[in-house]
């Protein structure tokens, strides 16, 4: 896994108001756009032609995966506050209040005692 790349994508996603809105409402169209708009980016004045996302990062950034995220060494603080961002309102009125958080430690839940998947690059 390109774990740099992924965690990029889910921190300067999670900074903008924006970016998270879109990612949510189309989160293909919005993964293609910021490939091209911020990812390919290094710093203000460089761009990059080696990295990309490869087809099971597409595939889990674009169902909101966070299992295969947190299994595969994304940072688990990234997504998860990226992904409450998105989703801890709809929960919330469905479910009430931490639901979201809840589902998301029980689909995690079989890695209680276990050494966490490291999210050193």
């Amino acid at each position: 896994m390109s774990t740099y790349y992924v965690n990029k994508f889910l921190y300067t996603v999670d900074r903008d108001p924006e970016w998270v809105a879109r990612y949510k409402e189309d989160p293909a169209g919005t993964i293609k756009r910021w490939e091209t708009e911020v990812g390919s980016w290094l710093n203000s004045s460089e761009k990059t032609s080696w990295l990309s996302f490869t087809d099971e990062e597409r595939r889990a950034l674009e169902t909101y995966d966070y299992v295969w995220l947190f299994e595969a060494g994304a940072h688990f603080f990234l997504y998860l506050t990226l992904f409450i961002g998105i989703f801890e309102d709809d929960y919330t009125q469905t479910n009430g209040p931490l639901s979201y958080q809840r589902e998301w430690a029980r689909n995690l839940s079989h890695w209680t005692g276990k050494t966490y998947p490291t999210v050193a690059l």
